[in-house]
C-alpha cells in the first residue's frame, strides 16, 4: 500500500502545511492526484495537532485552542472528478501509528465549548487510553475494557465557492441571534489560526478569512463522527469541485453514538487505507444531498445490552415537544446515574458513554408530546456483572481512581 500522505507527530501542524489544513475552502491545492481505482494510505495527526498529552493533568483539555482544529490530511484529488459526481470511498483499513499507541478522551470545560452534558459536568477532565491490539483500557477508568471500532471522525470533499458562501451565511445568521452565548451557537471563520495547506501570500490570507471551520458536519460530509465508518465501510460523497478534494482526520480508536462529551471519542493519531472511484453524475442520478454510506461487515460482538430510555421531559421537569435531543440527553443521564451505583464518578460514567461502543437510537418520534430515545450500554465491557438483581448494586470500582483533573 503506497503511503500517499505521511505525517510526523513530533512536528507541529504548521511545519507540515504541505499536507495538512484546518479549514474548508475550494482553493486549497491538492496534495496529490490519483486515478479512479487507486488504493493508498493517508496518515493523520490527532485532531488537536498534539495539544493533548499522555499525562495525569486535564490542564491541556481545559486550555486547548479550538480555533486551530481539526487538522486534516489532504486534499487528495481524483482525476476526472467533477461537480455533480459521487466520489466512492472504500475504507479498507484504519490503524494506529506505530509510535503513538495511545489515545485520549476529554470532558470539555463549559467556557471552552462544553459538551452534551455540560450543565451537569462543566469542568475539564481527561482519560488516557492504552491500546492492546484491538482492545483498549484506561488507568483513569477501572474495570472497563473493550474492542475499538476505529474510524475517521472527519472525512469529506472540498466545497464549491457557492456552497462555502451558503455555509458562512446561514451559520453567521444563527450566531448573530445570540452572539454572546457560551458555548457559541456556531464557529465562524477565524483567520488568525487558519492553516490553508499549500496556499501562500494574499491568496492564503483571503481564503483564511472566509474558510469554513471544521467543527460541524455539513452537506459534503465533514465532522460527522459516525462510529460505523470503520474498515470495510463505503461512503458516497457529493463532489463540488474539479478533483473532489478528499480530506480526512480526527481518527478515533472507539466512540459511542453521539460522541457526547465533545472530545467524546478516544482520539488518536492514525492512518486510513483508502480506495477511490467515481459515479459520474451520481448526485442527480440518486438525489444525493448528504453523503450516503454502507457499514462494514465488521463490528465488535457485544450482544447483551442494558437499554436506558429517555423521553423529552428535561431534568427540571419541563415538557418538550417531540425533542429527540432532550430525550437522548435523558437516556444518557439515566445510564450515568445507574453506573454511579457501582462506584463510578459521574465523569467516569460520562466518559464511558463517549468512548465505548454504545448505541444510540431514536426509538419513538410520533407519540406526542414525548419523543423516546434509547442508549444501549454493552454489558460485556465491564469486568463485573452490571445487570440488576435482587441483591442490589455493590461498589465495584476503586474509589481512589478518577479521571485527570485540572490544577
Amino acid at each position: 500500500m503506497e503511503t500517499l500522505i505521511k505525517v510526523d507527530i513530533n512536528k507541529s501542524p504548521e511545519e507540515q502545511a504541505d499536507v495538512l489544513h484546518n479549514r474548508w475552502h475550494p482553493d486549497i491545492p491538492m496534495v496529490a492526484m490519483v486515478k479512479p481505482g487507486a488504493e493508498f494510505r493517508v496518515e493523520c495527526i490527532d485532531w488537536t495537532g498534539g495539544q493533548i498529552g499522555n499525562n495525569d493533568s486535564a490542564n491541556d483539555v481545559r486550555d486547548v485552542d479550538l480555533t486551530k482544529v481539526h487538522y486534516l490530511s489532504g486534499p487528495v484529488g481524483v482525476e476526472g472528478a467533477e461537480a455533480g459526481d459521487l466520489l466512492v470511498v472504500d475504507i479498507l483499513d484504519v490503524g494506529v501509528l506505530e509510535d503513538s499507541a495511545w489515545g485520549f478522551n476529554g470532558l470539555f470545560a463549559f467556557e471552552n465549548g462544553g459538551g452534551f452534558l455540560t450543565d451537569h459536568y462543566p469542568e475539564a477532565r481527561k482519560s488516557c487510553w492504552d491500546f492492546h491490539g484491538i482492545y483498549t483500557s484506561s488507568r483513569h477508568i477501572p474495570n472497563v475494557s473493550f474492542a475499538g471500532v476505529m474510524h475517521p471522525g472527519l472525512i469529506g470533499c472540498l466545497p464549491s465557492h457557492e456552497l462555502l458562501a451558503e455555509w458562512n451565511k446561514r451559520e453567521a445568521e444563527l450566531y448573530n441571534t445570540e452572539p454572546e452565548r457560551v458555548p457559541a451557537l456556531a464557529t465562524l471563520p477565524y483567520a488568525d489560526t487558519a492553516l490553508m495547506g499549500q496556499m501562500s501570500g494574499d491568496a492564503a490570507a483571503k481564503a483564511a478569512a472566509e474558510g469554513a471551520r471544521t467543527v460541524p458536519p455539513r452537506e459534503h460530509g465533514g465532522n460527522c463522527d459516525i462510529k460505523d465508518l470503520t474498515k470495510g465501510s463505503r461512503v458516497y460523497f457529493p463532489v463540488y469541485v474539479d478533483g473532489a478534494g478528499l480530506s480526512m482526520g480526527d481518527i478515533h480508536f472507539s466512540q459511542g453514538d453521539g460522541e457526547i462529551s465533545f472530545c467524546g471519542a478516544i482520539e488518536m493519531a492514525g492512518y486510513l487505507d483508502i480506495r477511490v472511484n467515481l459515479i459520474k453524475g451520481g448526485v442527480a442520478k440518486y438525489g444525493i444531498k448528504n453523503p450516503v454510506f454502507k457499514p462494514s461487515p465488521l463490528s465488535p460482538k457485544y450482544d447483551d445490552h442494558l437499554i436506558f430510555e429517555g423521553i423529552s421531559v428535561d431534568e427540571k421537569g419541563k415538557q418538550h415537544y417531540l425533542d429527540a435531543h432532550v430525550a437522548y440527553k435523558q437516556a444518557c443521564l439515566n445510564a450515568i446515574e445507574y453506573m454511579k451505583k457501582f462506584g463510578y464518578t459521574g465523569e467516569q460514567a460520562y466518559s464511558i458513554l463517549g468512548t465505548a461502543p454504545v448505541q444510540g437510537h431514536i426509538s419513538g418520534i410520533v407519540d406526542i408530546p414525548n419523543a423516546c430515545a434509547t442508549l444501549w450500554l454493552p454489558t460485556g465491557i465491564f469486568d463485573f456483572d452490571i445487570n440488576p438483581d435482587v441483591e442490589g448494586p455493590s461498589i465495584m470500582v476503586d474509589p481512589g481512581v478518577d479521571m485527570a483533573k485540572t490544577s
